[in-house]
């Protein structure tokens, strides 16, 4: 598993101090945030999600907590939208440059909308995919929010 990441990279760039939280990724598993937070022994609210969707059509990403569902009406309220709804795997791998179950808010390859569920500011740390399976990045809720450009809303079902 490389330590370098696209993701890596962006906050290095961007001078923001992260930790590196690597751990067995189970392609298997129903729900691979959760698995996330099992496996190395974290809150799932603690460690987050990175979703890409489409509002009114157009890519947004969403990072929220790995124990929770977005809601699509908030989530189109937050981004100005009139309706929102996931997008294709296939999609969001194209967009981010990230394998799903890798994506991160990080070093994608084009800029798109950014929200971050509110619950992040509750902990000194939260985990956030790395840009990679198997690796997630420990930051600052702050950081995390102003590196990944990311608007803070309720967000969760």
């Amino acid at each position: 598993m490389s330590k370098t990441t696209p993701a890596t990279v962006a906050l290095t760039k961007a001078g923001v101090a992260f930790e590196l939280f690597p751990y067995d990724y189970d392609p298997d598993a129903p729900r691979v945030g959760l698995q996330a937070a099992e496996a190395l022994g974290k809150a799932p609210e603690q460690v987050f999600k990175t979703l890409m969707t489409l509002a009114d059509g157009k890519p947004a990403c969403v990072i929220i907590p790995s124990d929770c569902e977005v809601s699509m009406k908030k989530l189109a309220a937050a981004l100005g939208a009139k309706s929102a709804q996931m997008m294709k795997p296939a999609e969001a791998e194209r967009l981010t440059g990230y394998k799903v179950g890798g994506v991160s808010p990080f070093g994608q390859r084009k800029r798109v909308p950014t929200v971050m569920d509110e619950t992040a500011v509750l902990f000194e740390q939260v985990l956030i995919n790395g840009g990679q399976r198997g690796l997630l990045l420990g930051l600052a809720p702050d950081d995390a929010a102003r590196t990944a450009e990311a608007a803070l809303f309720d967000l969760t079902a």
